[in-house]
């Protein structure tokens, strides 16, 4: 269609911006931010070694599957919801840049959260807790959805984002117990905690600097647990020394204020969650009295989920 225009020359039809695109493999990563995942799988084991329960193989990953929709269909959403804002902020993103349509990305989020909820449901009714499974899926589900409606200019929005990834935990321990352990509970409140700091500083990621640095004490939560429950243990030290070391580096970065140095911060504290489930799973160990071999085993997956977190930022944006 072209837009008539008053000349005594010929002039060229106007262009509109269409969506010439669609939906392509890469297009579909960046709406899900897919480099993080590797966190939310470790997020998933950590929250059904929390409970000291042991499950099979097929559960395990079913829960996994589970938990990658939720999160994909959370950043789908969020894509969604922000459309407007990132067509002023972030126009190389997938909606402002034409590449597919804001309706066709909250059906996929709103798809992928509801395939959730029945993935989780039927392993609740396998281990015949069908009902808590329900209530834990969905607390996420609109947890999930409440952020991503409600981040943009809200102060209580880290807040939010901690209780999705917390209730990725208890979620998955409600699938398979009704009675959540202090461990369990506590773990996911370390985790809490340091979402709490690390979306406080993604927050001010544009400003390139923090405006106030008390909410940065969050992030300690994890060290301090570690060295509550460290006693003799070599693998806790060890994944405490871990978490501490990945998390001041990432402090660093955001004191240096030098261009470049908070978005690689903010996606290295991303990053840093497979360390803090690490750490997590290393002290659920202790207490249910798991051998070295299946610890060390556990402990290093996350690790290298960190790493392979890192290794995917590189080609798809973790933010």
């Amino acid at each position: 269609m072209s837009i008539p225009v008053q000349s005594t020359r010929l002039t060229q039809p106007a262009t509109i911006p269409t969506n010439q695109t669609g939906w392509t493999f890469n297009t579909a990563l960046q709406l899900g931010r897919v480099s993080n995942l590797p966190t939310v799988w470790t997020n998933t084991l950590t929250g059904i070694v929390l409970t000291g329960i042991v499950v099979s193989p097929v559960v395990a990953l079913i829960l996994i599957l589970a938990m990658s929709l939720a999160y994909t269909g959370g950043m789908y959403l969020n894509d969604a919801f922000d459309r407007h804002i990132d067509a002023v902020e972030r126009d190389e993103r997938p909606i402002p840049a034409g590449k597919v349509t804001a309706r066709e990305v909250f059906l996929v989020g709103f798809f992928m959260l509801g395939i959730t909820l029945l993935l989780v449901t039927s392993i609740g009714r396998t281990q015949s807790n069908g009902l808590a499974s329900l209530a834990g899926a969905t607390a996420l589900a609109i947890a999930i959805v409440s952020y991503n409606v409600w981040h943009k200019a809200n102060p209580l929005s880290p807040v939010l984002m901690g209780l999705c990834r917390m209730l990725v935990y208890v979620s998955c321990a409600l699938t398979l117990t009704s009675a959540l352990p202090a461990v369990l509970l506590l773990g996911a409140a370390v985790t809490f905690s340091y979402l709490i700091g690390l979306t406080y500083i993604a927050k001010q990621e544009k400003f390139g600097a923090v405006s106030t640095l008390w909410p940065l004490a969050c992030l300690a939560a994890p060290i301090i647990f570690g060295l509550i429950y460290a006693s003799s243990c070599v693998i806790t030290w060890t994944s405490t020394i871990a978490v501490s070391g990945w998390t001041v580096y990432c402090l660093q970065l955001v004191m240096q204020r030098r261009p470049g140095d908070m978005p690689k911060a903010v996606t290295g504290l991303i990053a840093g969650i497979a360390l803090i489930d690490g750490l997590l799973i290393a002290i659920a160990a202790g207490i249910y009295g798991y051998s070295s071999a299946n610890t060390i085993i556990m402990v290093g997956t996350c690790w290298i989920a960190f790493a392979l977190t890192l290794k995917l930022q590189r080609y798809i944006s973790g933010t």
